[in-house]
């Protein structure tokens, strides 16, 4: 016979010893991070980043004089970029609804927010659902939106959390999408727009917002969920270190248990300690996972009662000069048509790729590259005078060595001689 009491015993000193190597210092982690992210709003040389703003709305200390202040530079400097994109004729929905999470996050009125756009004013969720609904016409007759399926999944998360009725046909669409394996970068799945999609759709499960057919949202969700669970790597990581933060909240969003001690919360765990999510909107998607939040919590926030205690060390780490000595640098770039051109420079250890970029404009006649900004950073828009336009399905794909980078520009550092190839890539 089994001795019940001796089991039960184990079983608890077990569970213990378990539950100590992970967490021991994870609040201690978590305050690291929160005030790395708090520290990053007092940057003036960018964009205010909403996501950045959810992120510490989400997060259980806060600072609320410079939440309050970050509010109202994206309320001013973000608005105005939106509106300038809008006279562009450009497509907002992913910033948009970025934006409107960020005010949701924040508790604040969403209704009194207008847009200018065709000389007329509308509140910000009126103005997404119409976007919603040139994006729904778009995949209807190109087979895909004009932006990409992240964006699309934003638009109906930021809609629903707002507790705005989504029209069935948007939502049949992400559906649709999700069973016929379209939310993809080239031939790869993406992970994180499957994360958004997920949580987007588990949303409208969850307000029993009307879709066309219940059992056909069910399998969706099935379907994403082991979609990201099948990509969960040794270490690990889902896709890789800069989509596991969004998977992660997605799994729990969606009704998956990710404990504390889980492998895919000890991966985050360990890029944090090693430095890896210097990057805010990284970490800005990583913060909430470790804090076992995510975006759907937007939905019942209050905004009382709050902490108010996160503080900035006044000695915070300075940033990390390059180090001495040089590293050789090989630069391909492959054009559209196929023709190639091959640079070689020496660069300083540990600059960034977008420092190495310049240096190779500025040393070697025949180079040129421009960027565009985006919440993620600069990227490359124009290399060698050609354009790779999202309009077109194209980008400029990076590669170090035949491996694509997982990091921008900015944020890739060359340490090692290498070969980058550049390339403009259709999708």
């Amino acid at each position: 016979m089994i001795n019940c009491t001796l089991v039960i015993v184990s079983a608890l000193l077990l569970a213990l010893a378990a539950g100590k190597p992970c967490a021991s210092d994870h609040e201690a982690l978590l305050l690291s991070v929160n005030k790395q992210l708090l520290q990053s709003v007092d940057t003036q040389e960018t964009l205010p980043n909403p996501s950045v703003h959810i992120a510490l709305r989400l997060s259980t200390h806060h600072n609320l004089a410079k939440e309050s202040e970050h509010l109202n530079r994206i309320k001013a400097e973000f608005h105005d970029d939106i509106e300038k994109s809008l006279r562009n004729n450009e497509l907002v929905v992913g910033r948009l609804a970025l934006y409107i999470l960020a005010l949701k996050s924040s508790c604040h009125d969403l209704e009194s927010v207008h847009l200018t756009h065709n000389e007329m004013k509308e509140s910000l969720l009126i103005h997404l659902k119409k976007e919603m609904e040139e994006e729904k016409q778009n995949i209807a007759f190109g087979h895909r939106p004009k932006t990409n399926y992240y964006q699309y999944s934003l638009g109906i998360l930021a809609l629903c959390v707002s507790g705005v009725r989504v029209s069935a046909h948007v939502s049949q669409k992400l559906i649709h999408a999700v069973e016929h394996r379209q939310l993809k970068h080239g031939e790869s799945l993406c992970v994180d727009s499957h994360a958004v999609a997920g949580m987007a759709l588990q949303c409208l499960k969850d307000e029993g917002i009307a879709v066309k057919d219940t059992a056909e949202l069910d399998r969706a969700l099935a379907t994403i969920k082991q979609r990201l669970l099948d990509s969960k790597r040794a270490d690990g990581h889902m896709g890789n270190e800069f989509s596991t933060g969004l998977a992660v909240q997605a799994l729990m969003a969606i009704g998956s248990q990710m404990e504390e001690c889980g492998s895919a919360m000890e991966a985050l765990r360990a890029e944090v300690k090693k430095g890896t999510y210097h990057n805010p909107m990284a970490i800005s998607q990583v913060l909430p996972a470790l804090h076992q939040r995510t975006y759907l919590h937007l939905k019942s926030q209050e905004c009382r009662n709050e902490d108010d205690t996160l503080t900035i060390d006044a000695d915070s780490p300075s940033e990390v000069l390059p180090s001495h000595g040089q590293v050789s640098l090989q630069v391909e770039v492959i054009k559209s048509s196929g023709a190639s051109s091959v640079f070689s420079i020496h660069v300083p250890r540990g600059s960034s790729l977008f420092e190495a970029l310049n240096l190779l404009q500025d040393k070697q006649t025949g180079f040129t590259f421009s960027t565009e900004d985006s919440l993620w950073g600069p990227f490359l828009s124009v290399v060698h005078e050609e354009r790779a336009r999202q309009t077109d399905r194209r980008y400029w794909h990076i590669s170090s060595d035949g491996n694509s980078l997982t990091q921008g520009i900015k944020d890739y550092k060359i340490d090692l001689a290498q070969k980058i190839t550049i390339k403009n890539t259709g999708y």
